[in-house]
């Protein structure tokens, strides 16, 4: 395999997980022009189709799939579903996550389970019945925040997940890098989507930037030689006010 083809995404096939909204579709959308053959994975069926068929319509290749990154069933069935169709796994994109914003003395512990169960073992689980189709030089891409390089207010659990989160992909690249698998953590800044505007409505979204711009960062890690690997990466809007 020469040079350009380690350049670009022709032919591979990439599971993203939460792909059927913000951040998630414009992966699936980004890596799907560049050639990629991607499962949209969501626990909403209605919107991973919906992502599916806008990038089919434009001429790629997606499949929607019902996966709940808490449930080890669902995440097997999944991934059977994906070897059915593709034959093969070339990358995992771990980027669904939740928030519960409140502060600690208000915060349930079902609340802190949801989140840790989704942000930080959905991850691991994924990573783990992953390994079974990764393909020799398949990637680990972990989507982390600046939320797991400082804290502010009423997020301990989202602090605590991406910290977790930061400390589970160096852990993997350490473990996995023997075998040729790839691990890395895009560390993102704010961006304009729903994950952030449902929330914070009053949010001034010239702060933010377009979640284009961190799916291209994450193309950028993907097409590395396989002799070389970003384990880490960190993708800002000029205006961040979260770090440093």
């Amino acid at each position: 395999m020469d040079a350009y083809e380690y350049e670009n995404l022709s032919g591979r096939v990439i599971l993203v997980t939460g792909g059927g909204r913000g951040l998630g579709a414009a992966i699936c959308e980004a890596l799907a022009q560049e050639g990629a053959q991607i499962a949209v994975a969501d626990i909403n069926k209605s919107t991973a189709s919906k992502v599916a068929d806008e990038i089919t319509f434009g001429g790629h290749t997606a499949e929607a799939l019902v996966m709940d990154v808490t449930d080890e069933r669902s995440i097997t069935k999944a991934y059977d579903r994906v070897v059915n169709r593709f034959g093969h796994l070339d990358a995992i994109i771990n980027n669904a996550g939740i928030d519960v914003t409140i502060g600690i003395r208000e915060m349930e512990s079902s609340d802190w389970h949801r989140v840790i169960a989704t942000n930080l073992t959905g991850p691991f689980l994924v990573s783990k019945h992953g390994l079974a189709h990764l393909c020799s030089g398949g990637h680990i891409v972990n989507i982390a925040s600046t939320a797991a390089r400082r804290a502010w207010p009423n997020a301990s659990v989202y602090h605590a997940s991406k910290w977790g989160l930061m400390g589970l992909t160096h852990a993997l690249h350490s473990e996995l890098r023997g075998e040729g698998i790839k691990v890395s953590a895009v560390i993102a800044g704010g961006m304009r989507t729903p994950f952030l505007l449902d929330r914070f409505p009053d949010l001034d979204v010239q702060l933010l930037q377009d979640p284009k711009n961190v799916a291209r960062t994450i193309k950028f890690v993907l097409t590395q030689p396989p002799e070389t690997v970003i384990p880490e990466i960190m993708v800002l809007p000029m205006k961040e006010t979260s770090w440093p």
